[in-house]
């Protein structure tokens, strides 16, 4: 563990959890062993980091999301409040054929608070997952989507603005504003 992050009093982080420089985490979060978590984040108040899950640099985990094993968020992903991943395709109490199904969330992208992840999917790069969204199946890079399950509902810049409402994706990424920057 290195000494270069902030965790507040009521945070708690497990010996064996490796907490990059830069790093708060804030009250009532609770980071499990062999966890893994890169430069500069920011973790919310009641999140809950699971052991073995890779989180890369500057990320951002709203309030009272639980980040389950198997679950990769790359660098510069966002995770709105609530947000909510599972780790497991065929949950029961008693299972000790259990595996988990892990996730991808790739570099860049968001999703939105209260959204739903069902594991086993990967969330492409500058993906943007609406609020409340129940994601079922991959997302593909700059790819919106939204509602239950989430549909396409079109394509977004890097900087997360609406590129085109098509089906097809554009020849283009990039709004007209990151277009014309120097």
């Amino acid at each position: 563990m290195t000494s270069g992050f902030f965790a507040h009093e009521t945070a708690e982080v497990e010996p064996g959890a490796t907490i990059g420089d830069g790093t708060r985490i804030w009250r009532h979060a609770h980071v499990r062993t062999g966890a893994r978590i890169g430069r500069d984040c920011n973790l919310g108040k009641g999140v809950f980091v699971d052991e073995d899950v890779e989180i890369g640099d500057r990320v951002k985990v709203q309030n009272n999301v639980s980040v389950y094993k198997g679950v990769t968020l790359e660098d510069e992903v966002f995770v709105g409040p609530a947000a909510v991943f599972t780790n497991d395709l065929h949950p029961r109490s008693q299972n000790p054929h259990w595996v988990v199904t892990p996730t991808l969330v790739r570099r860049g992208a968001s999703i939105g608070g209260g959204a739903t992840v069902v594991c086993g999917h990967e969330i492409g790069e500058w993906a943007m997952v609406a609020a409340g969204a129940v994601v079922t199946r991959s997302v593909e890079s700059h790819q919106v989507v939204a509602g239950n399950p989430a549909r396409h509902h079109g394509w977004v810049c890097e900087c997360g603005q609406l590129v085109s409402r098509e089906v097809a994706r554009p020849d283009s990424l990039r709004c007209a504003r990151c277009a014309t920057a120097p």
